[in-house]
């Protein structure tokens, strides 16, 4: 379980490219995360000698691959690659025994059809295999999970919700990012971890963030940073570039870096569907308050913090009239709480 990025999101298919996914190795090592997520087309657009020369080149960074498929299956007539090595058992096992041997980390199964039994065993098929190679499994185009994190110890994560690559797509899902970020934590995220690969930095989703270039991005910095707390998920590929280095507001960067996947507890605050959300999550010691709004008007809330202790120094993340996000600190007084105010597309985050 780790954080990683991945270049698919921002760059899309033309840049699964070896020097590209070089950059993104060097990128997520200077924000100390383990993994990259090597997306569709690797195989040709890449092609196995020098997806092996990748990993090596991660493994000298401590960053590994994570390797995309294509599920395959009669049923299945996605066009992308590597198709045909995940749907045979002696064929999978083959390619896997291929990526332990090269030191690949985990893969990324898409395009599922169906929940069909046949299907639904494919899914425990490619768990259990990989597992037998040491490799972790994130699904992708694919059911609602069924409690595998309890079976199998490699599954990651499944994607099974409307997830980021949507923002890239169209202006509409940007427009409605909140909406459905404040939706997703109460009907989807509760059932088990969902691979969203959001949290984008970038104010437009282009290649190299150009002003009115792809779709714009409506949400504020401080609720990327909360929809990393808020969405769970055992392995977390952010939607972060290379530009965000300087680009992107230091304090932003420094919480990307910091923030767990893996949880020990977490606390419902405050939320209702589609409108807005509040959640407490403990790593150890340390809390993360996270909220966003999706309301047109801005959301003001006195909070209530039993598990934080009386006097503490709070990093206060906050959103002003608009969303320009900045930190302040705050000290926790248990008779008065703490009182927020969140914009529209805005978020709030509290650490102690």
């Amino acid at each position: 379980y780790t954080k990683g990025t991945w270049s698919w999101i921002i760059k899309m298919d033309n840049n699964t490219t070896f020097p590209v996914q070089k950059e993104y190795i060097d990128f997520s090592a200077a924000m100390g995360y383990e993994t990259v997520l090597v997306d569709a087309l690797w195989d040709t657009q890449i092609g196995r000698d020098k997806i092996r020369e990748l990993a090596e080149y991660g493994n000298k960074k401590r960053v590994g691959l994570y390797l995309w498929y294509n599920s395959n299956g009669y049923w299945n007539d996605a066009p992308q690659g590597p198709k045909g090595l995940m749907d045979n058992t002696s064929i999978r096992r083959k390619e896997m025994a291929w990526m332990k041997d090269i030191g690949i980390k985990g893969i990324k199964v898409d395009f599922f059809g169906g929940d069909k039994q046949v299907t639904m065993k494919l899914y425990e098929d490619i768990l259990t295999d990989a597992n037998d190679f040491g490799i972790m499994v994130v699904f992708h185009g694919c059911t609602l999970p069924r409690g595998w994190e309890r079976m199998y110890p490699n599954y990651a994560s499944s994607e099974a919700v409307l997830a980021s690559e949507n923002l890239h797509f169209g202006q509409q899902s940007c427009d409605n990012e909140a909406i459905n970020a404040a939706t997703h934590t109460f009907i989807r995220n509760v059932v088990g971890s969902m691979d969203f690969g959001g949290s984008a930095l970038n104010k437009f989703y282009n290649s190299d963030n150009i002003p009115n270039k792809g779709s714009k991005r409506m949400t504020s910095d401080v609720f990327a940073l909360a929809a990393s707390v808020l969405f769970q998920s055992g392995v977390q590929h952010f939607a972060l570039a290379p530009n965000n280095l300087y680009d992107a507001p230091d304090w932003a960067i420094k919480f990307m870096k910091e923030v767990p996947t893996i949880w020990d507890e977490v606390r419902f605050l405050d939320g209702y569907p589609g409108k807005y959300v509040l959640l407490a999550r403990r790593k150890g010691a340390k809390w993360y308050i996270a909220g966003i709004n999706a309301q047109k008007e801005p959301l003001e809330l006195k909070l209530k913090l039993p598990m934080i202790a009386e006097g503490t120094t709070l990093r206060y993340y906050k959103d002003g009239e608009l969303p320009n996000g900045k930190i302040t600190t705050t000290t926790y007084r248990s008779k008065i709480g703490v009182s927020i105010k969140i914009p529209c597309n805005g978020g709030v985050l509290l650490t102690n």
